[in-house]
């Protein structure tokens, strides 16, 4: 644990387990080996400390809003699986039931997080489909990071799932801005929390949703 926490500091910040570490640096070399094949994130990021501070550190901040005693969890657009596999990590080690359902309508992506499902033993369901076109959604957490623009997300939410306990959205250099603009239009009640990653960014946990 001390050898992982000197080579990427930031791990001490979210205080997890030493299996969730270790499986953390699992997922990292996953991401590293297939990326040249099917483009899991920019090639700019592949440095292992950009991997491990700017997506899997940053997604795992998502955890402090989420109640892992909750039947599933909903990850729009998973993409390469942040925030939906760093989850399903903490939720394995720290013996939480909840299943996280990842959407991802690519299907080389999609393949790829059911593979680190697998080898990492993560309670996942992968869905190779576009989560627009899926209805009447019941889940605890929908969670979102670098998928949509804001008011298409509180949309979607607003007209494809039926029951739902909160949304967490991951918002960047512009994100106070944005937020004021789909006040004017939407009504809910809001939480932020100052991302430890970026200076400029914060996670958005919001409820009660509704258009004006």
């Amino acid at each position: 644990m001390d050898d992982l926490i000197k080579k990427y500091p930031l791990l001490d910040s979210i205080k997890v387990s030493r299996e969730t570490c270790l499986d953390f640096s699992k997922f990292l070399s996953m991401i590293k080996e297939k990326n040249d094949k099917i483009n899991l994130i920019s090639k700019k990021d592949t440095i292992n400390n950009v991997i491990m501070d700017r997506h899997i550190i940053d997604s795992a901040q998502i955890i402090d809003f989420i109640d892992l005693n909750c039947n599933t969890t909903y990850d729009l657009g998973s993409g390469s699986g942040f925030p939906g596999i760093v989850t399903a990590i903490i939720a394995k080690n720290e013996k939480k039931k909840i299943k996280v359902n990842l959407c991802e309508k690519s299907y080389h992506k999609a393949a790829f997080l059911k593979t680190v499902s697998k080898e990492l033993n993560l309670n996942t369901e992968i869905f190779q489909k576009d989560i627009f076109k899926i209805k009447k959604i019941k889940t605890g957490t929908i969670m979102a990071r670098a998928f949509k623009p804001l008011t298409e997300i509180l949309d979607l939410v607003c007209n494809n799932f039926e029951e739902y306990k909160n949304l967490i959205v991951f918002m960047g250099k512009s994100g106070e801005k944005i937020l004021e603009k789909n006040l004017k239009k939407w009504d809910f009640k809001f939480e932020k929390k100052k991302s430890i990653t970026s200076q400029e960014s914060f996670l958005l946990n919001i409820t009660n949703i509704k258009k004006k």
